[in-house]
């Protein structure tokens, strides 16, 4: 559908988010993204300059999306922080594909390192709470943590794990981060 008005960032990123689930976030090209968009070929570049400027508008818009996510599910406990993280991963692939994909985007773009902060500071804080009671809080929980939903994320994505027939990705979520014990 060609663009004719409106938010012409928007239909690129939208058209780049389409281009990543087809292809993967490596394979996006400027020239196929102002085709879906319907616009000139060098219309990309006035908005992000060349590709990774649009991956890492992407990057930086997927991390925002993941630690808002992440702070909304915060007061239902650290669990249901995990549940959120495979929750956002599974609806929102292409951002979790160019959230993953080291040296598309420019790592040490300011906002994109806000962001990234941002979500690391939910899953931090989540990780805090859930070890208050614990006689030796661990400085590795954090990473447990998002290591044990991230794997579980990537595993569903990847076709490898699905959820039982009657169950849902969430449920499937739980039960692992069920798992989940803070430190004696």
């Amino acid at each position: 559908m060609p663009y004719h008005h409106g938010d012409l960032r928007r239909a690129l990123l939208d058209s780049a988010l389409e281009a990543i689930d087809e292809h993967g976030p490596a394979a996006v090209s400027l020239r196929d993204v102002a085709r879906r968009a319907g616009v000139s070929h060098a219309a990309p570049t006035h908005h992000f300059r060349d590709k990774a400027g649009l991956l890492t508008a992407l990057a930086t818009e997927g991390w925002s999306l993941l630690a808002d996510a992440l702070g909304e599910a915060a007061d239902r406990g650290f669990g249901e922080v995990g549940v959120s993280y495979v929750l956002f991963a599974t609806s929102h692939p292409a951002h979790f594909a160019v959230m993953r994909a080291p040296g598309l985007a420019r790592g040490d773009d300011p906002e994109l390192r806000a962001a990234m902060r941002r979500a690391e500071a939910q899953l931090q804080s989540g990780a805090e709470r859930f070890e208050a009671g614990s006689e030796k809080p661990s400085a590795t929980t954090p990473l447990a943590a998002w290591s044990l939903v991230h794997g579980l994320a990537a595993l569903i994505l990847e076709g490898a794990v699905a959820p039982e027939p009657g169950s849902d990705v969430a449920a499937l979520a739980r039960a692992v981060t069920g798992h989940l014990r803070p430190p004696p």
